[in-house]
């Protein structure tokens, strides 16, 4: 779920060596829009500790965008977007399931499972290749092979911006305005997390956009 069209897994190829050498992994590629303007999204966080800073987008985009000009795979201009997963993010790697086990999460897979496509409930982990989930309103855990996913992610609930905001504490950081690190006001301000949904309008202060035009 990294990657899913043929397009966006080309990309990828290309963007996880880049990542890795900067110690940090893909959560997800998405090229989006039509042919006149078009979108490259970059999640990518720590891979040891599943954080990433502003700092490190800004120098994840400057890589990546030394590799897309030299080997131009995106026809026509586009906008290239890096950026953490945020809070409500998408789960896309076996062990996100793991990690955010206890977590309220909506799942949706590629084929029918039981009459339905749709499941929403609270995340218990994984069994090998399978993802458990303790759907709303049921007895029942869901056992979905991982392989069965379309889409995956974590539903914004209090528990999970109080995770958001001890991890914050840990660090050393405020979820007060221009509490970021040093309160330096030349840097983006991390702030409270606001659902995904709204990084358009919004962007992530985590977040760095370079527009590229191709010949």
């Amino acid at each position: 779920m990294r990657a899913k069209t043929p397009e966006d897994r080309k990309l990828l190829e290309m963007i996880d060596p880049i990542a890795e050498s900067l110690g940090l992994e893909i959560v997800r590629v998405r090229l989006m829009g039509g042919t006149l303007r078009r979108r490259l999204q970059i999640m990518a966080e720590r891979a040891v500790d599943n954080d990433i800073a502003v700092e490190e987008c800004a120098r994840l985009s400057r890589a990546v965008s030394e590799v897309l000009d030299a080997a131009d795979p995106i026809a026509g201009e586009y906008l290239l977007e890096v950026s953490s997963p945020g809070v409500d993010r998408p789960l896309t790697r076996l062990k996100d399931f793991d990690l955010f086990e206890g977590f309220e999460a909506r799942i949706e897979t590629d084929r029918m499972v039981e009459g339905r496509k749709r499941f929403k409930g609270i995340l218990a982990g994984t069994e090998g290749d399978t993802v458990a989930i303790d759907l709303d309103g049921e007895d029942d855990t869901a056992l979905l092979p991982f392989e069965w996913l379309f889409d995956a992610k974590l539903v914004l609930t209090d528990a999970l911006l109080n995770r958001g905001a001890a991890l914050r504490a840990a660090r050393g950081e405020s979820d007060e305005p221009g509490g970021g690190p040093a309160d330096d006001p030349d840097l983006p301000q991390r702030g409270v997390a606001q659902p995904k949904k709204t990084f358009l309008k919004t962007p992530s202060p985590k977040t760095t956009k370079t527009k590229r035009d191709k010949a």
